[in-house]
């Protein structure tokens, strides 16, 4: 049978949970385990997809097609492997399955009760990956902070799971802030103090606090957060800010979270963390041999979380390419005709991105024309691929008219369109195309450069497609398909083979990117903008030209 982690948070969000979690993963995983993440979001929509990403950052898509919390992301970027519908459950979803169950009479006529129906269901789902084999030991994330009205039964749900099961097969880890008053110079243990009151009173008890902090703890302060909080001093965990993200599970691995876990879980024999491939990342990542400068148009760059793993895409795929990428918001409402060059100056590519509605599409449009014109590399994902077709249609194939009819429902060259099974779908939530779908690339196309094969698999999340009815028009003029669903017929990559590099995808890539196997269009992307850099540099000082002779 599976152990079981639960990581609670407290004082504040965004203190970094799902970081703490994956990171603890990753470690246990270098030690031979098989581990699996789960994220329990208190709020009452049933899954991100309709949430709007200022507020909630974006949609992580799973390979089964799960509209799931970002930290999902991290999940799988960390421990490279793929999560499920299983691995992110709301409240929403929680009370979507017990009033079903209720409307069928599976409870007899019984008065339905948040205990113990709603924290029974909450049980079945967060023991439900534990049971089967296939994991040594389940990571459960409890989302939003103890304390939260919305939050109880989960934490109810956790005190009935650590009185149910032996008590060697559950540990609770209860992240903190211990923050720094700069004026009286001192770390103040209070807030954690009474967070972990807080979360006793409810009747569960952290066996390991994690405290963040941006200045060291020290012994004193660890041997006084244990005597107030009631946990051994080495169950007292330093979180330090680091630099990245990825430098937390070494951080981690030096304060003996994973031996302390895995002592507390009653396993007392383990081999080594082999992390090499993961110091070795590390390595490139912190000290580059270059930096290219991309910039990413979009519509929600206001928010960074909007486009979390695009961002960590350029990561993985530049200490690949030795590179450091210096990532540049430009919003695409504030892109005109008359600036477009002033606004794009300096960049040594262009990355259109996903998004959703009206706003700013004719800004992205004009940057992705100033791109093609000017040799500047380009990739655009889903809706960049769209507005890459709209703007070949309008400025090459002369159809002044051209766009998608999300935007124009009455636009006479409708180029891109609705999928067919999309029309009749009136719900919102959880309906587009989503998850892994299969696409055939052309031989000899930069797509099948990129790739080295002709058969892939790639993520999606969208309601339009590229309207195949100009597809010959298209190819005649420049821009071909170079990869199509070979089931429906779906247009998913589209090229100009006469630039230096220019390619759009239906899909996002990016979902699939991890440290140890970045998405190989972000690696192709970023050596495109690398050469693309040399290029200008020996261009602006000839001097450069001989001296590399």
């Amino acid at each position: 049978m599976a152990k079981y982690i639960f990581v609670t948070g407290g004082v504040t969000s965004s203190l970094g949970k799902g970081i703490i979690a994956a990171s603890l993963a990753k470690l246990l995983q270098a030690r031979g385990f098989t581990v699996t993440i789960q994220k329990f979001d208190p709020y009452i929509n049933v899954d991100p997809g309709t949430l709007n990403p200022y507020e909630h950052g974006e949609c992580y898509v799973t390979e089964d097609g799960a509209e799931t919390d970002l930290d999902l992301g991290h999940y799988e970027r960390f421990l490279g492997i793929y999560t499920s519908q299983a691995n992110n459950v709301t409240t929403g979803r929680i009370y979507q399955t017990v009033i079903n169950r209720e409307r069928a009479g599976d409870f007899l006529g019984k008065t339905v009760q948040v205990v113990p129906h709603i924290t029974d269901e909450i049980k079945r789902r967060m023991l439900l990956l534990g049971k089967g084999g296939k994991f040594d030991i389940v990571i459960t994330e409890i989302g939003g902070t103890v304390g939260d009205i919305e939050s109880l039964p989960f934490i109810e749900a956790v005190r009935q799971i650590q009185w149910e099961l032996p008590e060697q097969d559950v540990v609770v880890i209860h992240l903190t802030l211990i923050p720094y008053l700069r004026a009286a110079k001192e770390l103040k243990t209070k807030p954690t103090q009474h967070s972990v009151k807080m979360l006793s009173e409810t009747g569960v008890h952290p066996d390991i606090i994690v405290a963040r902090t941006e200045e060291p703890l020290g012994n004193d302060i660890k041997r006084k957060i244990a005597l107030f909080c009631n946990v051994k001093p080495e169950a007292v965990i330093e979180a330090m800010d680091a630099p990245t993200i990825y430098e937390v599970p070494l951080a981690m691995l030096r304060e003996k979270l994973d031996v302390i876990t895995m002592r507390m879980l009653g396993i007392s024999v383990f081999p080594e963390p082999n992390l090499t491939n993961w110091k070795l990342f590390l390595d490139k990542l912190k000290y580059p041999k270059s930096k290219v400068t991309v910039g990413l148009i979009g519509k929600y760059i206001e928010l960074q979380d909007a486009y979390k793993s695009i961002l960590e895409s350029f990561i993985h795929a530049g200490a690949v390419n030795e590179v450091k990428v210096q990532v540049v918001n430009v919003h695409s409402e504030h892109i005109t005709d008359d600036n477009v060059a002033e606004k794009l100056e300096g960049l040594d590519g262009l990355l259109v991105a996903p998004g959703f509605g009206n706003r700013g599409t004719e800004g992205k449009i004009i940057a992705v024309k100033y791109a093609r014109e000017n040799g500047l590399p380009f990739f655009g994902i889903c809706l960049g691929m769209q507005m890459a077709v709209i703007e070949f249609a309008r400025n090459i194939l002369g159809l002044t008219d051209a766009h998608s009819t999300e935007m124009n429902a009455n636009t006479t060259e409708p180029v891109i369109n609705m999928m067919e099974e999309q029309k009749k779908i009136k719900a919102m939530g959880g309906t587009m195309r989503l998850g892994a779908y299969p696409c055939e690339i052309k031989e000899g196309t930069l797509a099948h450069q990129i790739y080295g094969t002709t058969h892939i698999s790639e993520r999606h999340r969208h309601r339009y497609e590229f309207n195949s009815d100009y597809l010959e028009q298209f190819e005649q003029n420049g821009m071909i398909a170079s990869g199509i669903n070979p089931d429906t017929g779906l247009t998913e990559i589209m090229e100009i083979p006469s630039h230096p590099f220019f390619i759009g995808v239906q899909y996002h890539p990016e979902l699939k990117s991890s440290v140890e196997k970045p998405a190989p269009l972000f690696i192709h992307f970023v050596a495109a903008m690398k050469k693309y850099n040399e290029q200008n540099i020996t261009i602006k000082n000839p001097l450069l030209q001989s001296e590399m002779i």
